[in-house]
């Protein structure tokens, strides 16, 4: 760790070598040289300002999404609470804080008769969602976002929309080391009762289809996209990951402890005791295995950052 950086005054918490492990959905990583949850916006606005120039920045939601490497992050973790996950309706306009999980903005927008139902089953937070243009049911954040608010490694305050984002399928240009806040998204007029069933209805497809029960981070690699007529991906193209796997006799394959899930093998497993290398390995292992018996390379959706013990 680097001992001669100062590290500035916060009203938050800051805490050197965090262990992240339990705070990704995965369990598994070693320890982050800082993680800092700010108490608020200008908390974390004066935080970036004052922090030296040579330290790197990762902010990190839930870690629904996330394999940290084994030997940890040598950077400023950036993790917002309860501070940055309000959320509230304004006709048919919801904002909500990046640390909102998607599932509650989707249920208090529903109950307010606005479609946000698209989010309830995304597992996450809304500044994850809005870095990844998350998606579900043909619906993309990208559909509904009218603009977002985040803090510059500069430490100002600013307001994005989507041209400065310019959405593409599970990814945005959100510069490096800036951190979302907050967005506000629009969503098609509902009755509540209606869109609680919609919901009831998604979330019942998903648990008999998917392993929700069990360590995982959501979708392990993305659909082959083909390519609309704008020139960007378009995840409906028929390939599915899942049948990759399958075709690759990769269902149920396992690496020390990890495992690409019996029910849904597009999702990869901690069993109980992976390693982040486990997790990796086998996730490699798959795409190399993928290729050669498809000619199909597949693609990470997981995101992977950090060192390797």
């Amino acid at each position: 760790m680097d001992d001669h950086f100062h590290m500035p005054q916060v009203r938050g918490r800051l805490t050197e070598g965090r262990m992240l492990a339990d705070l990704t959905w995965l369990r598994v990583g070693g320890p982050a040289d800082w993680l800092f949850q700010p108490a608020d916006v200008a908390d974390l606005a004066d935080f970036l300002r004052d922090l030296p120039e040579g330290l790197p920045v990762f902010p990190m939601g839930v870690g629904s999404n996330l394999i940290v490497r084994d030997g940890g992050l040598r950077a400023v973790v950036i993790r917002m609470g309860r501070g940055f996950n309000g959320i509230s309706v304004a006709g048919n306009r919801v904002t909500a804080g990046a640390a909102a999980l998607d599932a509650h903005v989707a249920k208090k927008a529903a109950e307010a008769g606005v479609d946000l139902t698209f989010l309830r089953t995304i597992p996450g937070a809304i500044g994850g969602a809005v870095r990844m243009n998350a998606g579900c049911y043909g619906s993309y954040i990208a559909d509904h976002f009218v603009e977002a608010q985040a803090v510059t490694r500069q430490g100002e305050q600013v307001t994005l929309t989507a041209r400065d984002l310019d959405f593409r399928y599970r990814q945005t240009d959100l510069p490096e080391g800036w951190v979302i806040t907050g967005a506000t998204f629009e969503g098609p007029p509902g009755d509540p009762e209606a869109l609680a069933q919609k919901m009831a209805d998604q979330l019942a497809k998903r648990d008999a289809s998917q392993p929700t029960k069990d360590r995982t981070a959501g979708s392990t690699f993305r659909n082959p996209a083909g390519f609309s007529s704008t020139g960007k991906a378009d995840d409906t193209h028929d390939l599915k990951a899942w049948k990759l796997i399958d075709d690759a006799g990769l269902r149920g394959f396992s690496i020390g402890g990890a495992q690409m899930s019996e029910k849904h093998s597009n999702f990869l497993i901690n069993t109980g005791a992976a390693t982040a290398q486990d997790l990796e390995t086998l996730g490699e292992e798959v795409r190399k295995r993928v290729f050669q018996t498809s000619g199909i390379e597949l693609h990470w959706e997981i995101m992977r950052v950090g060192e390797k013990a």
